[in-house]
């Protein structure tokens, strides 16, 4: 047989296999796409099914559209607090009984809060829908909210504060970057508020709050998993169906200014040894492709040993214990930080200048073809592994409906990351990364004093 025929026979082969490879890869791409249906109620609640009936397990979860940012300034901490005392019982569960009902039938179950929501979620058996869904609709219509209760969780949240907050390294880290960013917006409070203003609450605000928030009309209901669209159709009429819609609730709107000038702030945290630079940009709402570009940005900078950032000032300069960069994406407005603590004799301000020259290389070169393709791949790793479970279908659905209005980005939001391209890139660190736009905040240890 001769050479040529040979070499091309060889290519056949190769285009051949690099097709089926193909069309396997497209074909599992396409498989990762979430199938469901929505609908409302009467009174306003959202309802979404996805049906898998792969494994017997099924998720009946609630995302409340309630968040920290909901609070008045005299009155922080209400939601989070929420989390907790709307698992002290219903009128149908006595206290101290959820989640004993819960293990007993073979589930688990949490909730959590943060500025923008709450979501709450049961897991169980398969044929424990009716006993989820009966759950969160009694915990929705028939809270027991007393001073009991109010007191139990009051103690609770103290000590989750102490330990994630008060004693913990660091642990004051977003609190004094929120309140140095936002000068308005109620986003200036952490989401687990101030213990005096829960301490100074009555009784009756508590309720208020339960009465204006926790309603069908302000919330999603998402089962998910191994069901029969009809029968939960049926048990979730039954169980949400007649509780009374809420009145329709008018959210604050805020004005805040732009930042035009460097920020300066310094924090001391008696729990560290070691300082660290905060370097803090405000940035757009969540919803903005805006804000997924910045998420493509922390990655460019910060994840992972082959990150710019990591392997310029950890890896290869060693002038930096840990370096960091998140886009800390919300409803209203985001924030971008950065975060170094510096290694040796290295200072805040040098860690400052490294970064820098790391900005305005994105705001000044287009980042390579390379590059730009390793981060999307990384998202399309991140974008399967979400929806890998059926418990991870549950909170992407009931987090598109409350914050975009659009349950199926579930299945298109990948399409927007893969749409942005380095000048993207360049463009939004132009924009948004400025050292005029920012707060420097020098968070120290607390200088220790001589005893006598």
């Amino acid at each position: 047989m001769c050479p040529i025929k040979n070499n091309k026979f060889k290519h056949m082969k190769i285009s051949l296999l690099t097709f089926t490879i193909s069309l396997l890869f497209s074909q599992m791409i396409t498989a990762q796409k979430v199938e469901f249906e929505e609908y409302d109620l009467d009174n306003g609640l959202h309802v979404i099914l996805h049906q898998d009936n792969s494994a017997p397990v099924v998720i009946t979860s609630v995302m409340y559209h309630v968040g920290a940012k909901d609070e008045t300034p005299d009155r922080t901490g209400f939601a989070h607090f929420f989390e907790h005392l709307l698992f002290e019982g219903t009128k149908n569960i006595g206290r101290g009984e959820w989640f004993k009902i819960v293990s007993s039938n073979g589930g688990n179950n949490n909730a959590n809060t943060n500025d923008d929501r709450t979501y709450y979620y049961e897991v169980f058996p398969s044929n424990n829908l009716a006993l989820g869904l009966w759950m969160e609709s009694d915990r929705m219509l028939q809270p027991v909210i007393n001073q009991i209760g109010v007191d139990t969780q009051n103690e609770v949240v103290k000590e989750e504060k102490r330990q994630s907050y008060d004693n913990r390294p660091y642990g004051g880290f977003l609190a004094e970057i929120k309140k140095n960013m936002f000068d308005v917006h109620s986003y200036r409070w952490t989401t687990i508020g101030s213990m005096d203003h829960l301490d100074a609450a009555t009784l009756d605000e508590f309720i208020a709050f339960n009465k204006k928030f926790y309603i069908p009309n302000n919330a999603v209901l998402v089962v998910a998993g191994d069901i029969q669209k009809p029968e939960a159709k049926d048990l979730i009429q039954k169980y949400f169906g007649s509780i009374p819609r809420g009145a329709e609730i008018v959210r604050n709107k805020y004005d805040e200014k732009p930042i035009t000038e460097t920020r300066h702030a310094v924090y001391n945290d008696p729990n560290i040894q070691i300082p660290a630079i905060v370097l803090s940009y405000r940035t757009p709402a969540m919803t903005t492709r805006e804000s997924r570009i910045l998420d493509m940005v922390s990655t460019l900078l910060t994840d992972g040993k082959s990150s710019r950032l990591y392997k310029k000032i950890v890896d290869d300069k060693k002038m930096a214990l840990q370096i960091g960069a998140m886009n800390f994406s919300q409803e209203d407005a985001g924030l971008y930080i950065i975060y170094g603590l510096p290694l040796g004799e290295n200072t805040l301000d040098a860690i400052t200048k490294e970064v820098d020259e790391e900005i305005v290389k994105l705001q000044t070169e287009l980042i390579s073809d390379n590059e730009m393709q390793k981060l999307k791949n990384i998202y399309e790793n991140q974008f399967v592994n979400s929806n890998a479970t059926v418990q991870g279908i549950a909170h992407s659905l009931a987090t598109y409906y409350t914050f975009f209005g659009d349950a199926h980005l579930i299945n298109t939001e990948l399409d927007i990351y893969n749409s942005i391209t380095p000048e993207d890139i360049r463009n939004v660190a132009k924009k948004y990364l400025n050292p005029n736009q920012r707060l420097e905040l020098n968070y120290l240890p607390t200088e220790k004093t001589a005893s006598n």
